[in-house]
C-alpha cells in the first residue's frame, strides 16, 4: 500500500503499471487470507465455539441481557475511568481489513444505517478503531487522508486509456475482497447462525436470524450482507 501511495503521487504511465502489479499481488494475498479463514473448520468445533467461547466475546453493546463487564481491582488503579463502551472482540477491530477497505475505496464508513444500528452516530469501523493499537489507527488515518486515493487514480487512468489493465487489476482486487467476505458469511453461518437455530430447536425464523447481534454490537447478518454488497458496488466499469 505504501508503495502504491508513492506511485500514485507520481501518477505517470510507469507508476500506473507498477500499481497494476501491486494490485495483482494483492489478489493473491487476499485469497490466502480467505484460505486461512476457512481453515478454522479444521480445528474449531462449531458447537464448542458457540457455547463455550463466543459468550466471552460479548461486549456491552451486544449482550441482549444488558450485562456489563466488571473489572476487578479497578479501585486499586489510580485515575481509573469507567469505559463508556466495551465492545466484544470483532473482526472489525482488524486494522488489516479496514486498511483494505480504505485503500480500495470501499464505502464501509457510511453512517450507521438499517444494517449497522447503534446508539452513537459513529460508523462501526470508526468505533472499532478505538480498540486498535495507536500506530495502527495512525496508519488508517494516513490512508484516509491520502490526497490521491487509488480509486480516483484508476478512474482517471481509464478515462485516458480505456484499455488500461489497471481497471481489471483493481476490480480483481475488489472481487477477492468480496469473496473473502462471502467466506466470512459462511463461517458465521456455521459457527453462529446454525448453533443459534439449534439452540432454539430449529424454531428460529429468518427474521430472528437477521436480528442476531455480532460481538461488536452490529445486526450481524444485515451488517455482513451490507459490507459485502458495498464491496461489490465499488466495482468500476470501463
Amino acid at each position: 500500500m505504501r508503495m502504491s501511495m508513492d506511485e500514485a503521487f507520481v501518477g505517470d504511465d510507469i507508476a500506473i503499471r507498477r500499481i497494476t502489479g501491486y494490485l495483482e499481488r494483492m489478489v493473491v494475498v487476499v485469497q490466502e487470507l480467505q484460505s486461512l479463514l476457512m481453515d478454522v473448520k479444521k480445528g474449531v468445533d462449531t458447537q464448542i465455539f458457540y457455547d463455550e467461547i463466543r459468550p466471552w466475546f460479548k461486549g456491552v453493546d451486544s449482550d441482549t441481557l444488558g450485562r456489563t463487564w466488571v473489572f476487578e481491582g479497578r479501585d486499586e488503579v489510580e485515575g481509573w475511568e469507567e469505559m463508556p463502551e466495551a465492545s466484544g472482540a470483532s473482526a472489525g477491530q482488524s486494522s488489516l481489513i479496514q486498511a483494505l477497505d480504505i485503500y480500495l475505496g470501499v464505502d464501509a464508513e457510511a453512517p450507521e444505517t438499517s444494517f449497522m444500528s447503534h446508539p452513537s452516530n459513529k460508523s462501526f469501523q470508526e468505533r472499532m478503531r478505538a480498540y486498535m493499537p495507536r500506530h495502527h489507527r495512525a496508519f488508517l488515518n494516513h490512508l484516509k487522508a491520502n490526497p490521491r486515493p487509488l480509486r480516483e487514480l484508476v478512474e482517471r487512468a481509464v478515462e485516458e486509456d480505456h484499455g488500461s489493465p489497471i481497471l481489471g487489476a483493481y476490480n480483481a482486487a475488489l472481487k477477492s475482497l468480496k469473496e473473502f467476505r462471502d467466506a466470512h458469511m459462511i463461517v458465521v453461518a456455521l459457527y453462529i447462525i446454525g448453533p443459534a437455530r439449534r439452540a432454539g430447536k430449529g424454531s428460529a425464523t429468518e427474521d430472528e436470524t437477521e436480528d442476531l447481534k455480532g460481538t461488536g454490537g452490529t445486526d450481524l447478518v444485515k451488517f455482513l450482507k451490507g459490507v459485502r454488497d458495498q464491496t461489490a458496488d465499488t466495482y468500476l466499469r470501463g
